[in-house]
């Protein structure tokens, strides 16, 4: 039995349509080039390009009715080797006030207001050109502007709502599967403030990664912004404890090689969760 193409409807924040549309974009961002020019034409009947600078990617696709900015996750978003580096290296990084022009936007959130290091760097990587080629598209037609993402993907989604908005550009609605935090409590309240009802973080309750980087004894500020909307009946228990106890362990130099190794192996299934492919199974019912 196909599946009926998803709908996006702009006059109805976290409709169900909206949310299994946004999610599939999330899915084609990890295509290559070519295939993913050709998919989201099919899939969603988007016109769409990709814009790729050093390690972060997204896709911009437009209709006559909506502009939608789907960002690209990890590279291996269905392997552990994959996850790796959500899990450890970027589960450690800092919370930091940004520097330069990308800094003084994300400094309007007022002041204390502290950033994840790591994804503030990846979207200052892609931003010049995606902004012109969003702004070029909003000066053409007006049209509702979509944000989304799958895991980091997701926390890319968040940060260039906020830089839209800086730029006088309304962000219709983000979705985010899977996505970690992105900054602190002062972050999450001008977010909060700014994106009312307009957020919404789909969240597998098995899915480790939407835990990090609080997950982190070295990275205990961060939290989440508003909205979770949790799929799946079955919370994560004793995995959040293990993984941190992991992220702390990695954090001193006390694993490496074969245990690494081994403690990936023991969370074979939990992790299996963060993949898109159960994501989209949850958004189904």
């Amino acid at each position: 039995m196909s599946i009926p193409r998803p709908v996006l409807r702009a006059a109805s924040p976290g409709d169900a349509g909206s949310a299994a549309y946004l999610c599939e974009a999330s899915a084609l961002a990890y295509l290559p080039e070519a295939e993913g020019k050709r998919a989201f034409a099919e899939i969603l009947g988007l016109d769409a390009r990709l814009f790729s600078v050093d390690n972060t990617q997204a896709w911009l696709g437009v209709d006559d009715d909506h502009v939608v900015v789907a960002f690209r996750g990890t590279e291996s978003p269905t392997s552990l080797d994959g996850l790796k580096d959500i899990l450890l290296t970027d589960a450690m990084n800092l919370l930091v006030v940004p520097e330069g022009r990308l800094g003084h936007d994300l400094a309007a959130a007022g002041v204390g207001a502290r950033f994840h290091k790591g994804f503030v760097d990846a979207i200052a990587e892609i931003w010049p050109p995606l902004v012109t080629a969003v702004e070029g598209e909003v000066a053409k037609r007006d049209r509702p502007v979509w944000l989304t993402g799958h895991s980091l993907g997701g926390a890319l989604a968040l940060l260039a709502a906020w830089l839209l908005k800086r730029r006088f550009i309304a962000v219709e609605e983000v979705s985010t599967f899977g996505a970690p935090m992105i900054g602190n409590a002062a972050a999450r309240e001008a977010f909060n403030r700014e994106f009312a009802g307009r957020v919404h973080r789909y969240v597998n309750g098995r899915d480790p990664v939407p835990k990090l980087p609080a997950l982190s004894l070295v990275a205990n500020e961060f939290v989440h912004v508003d909205r979770e909307r949790l799929l799946g009946p079955h919370p994560m228990t004793g995995l959040g404890e293990m993984l941190g106890g992991l992220v702390s362990r990695a954090a001193g130099g006390l694993l490496a090689g074969a245990l690494l190794d081994d403690a990936w192996k023991g969370i074979n299934d939990e992790v299996a969760m963060h993949f898109l492919d159960r994501y989209r199974e949850l958004l189904r019912g």
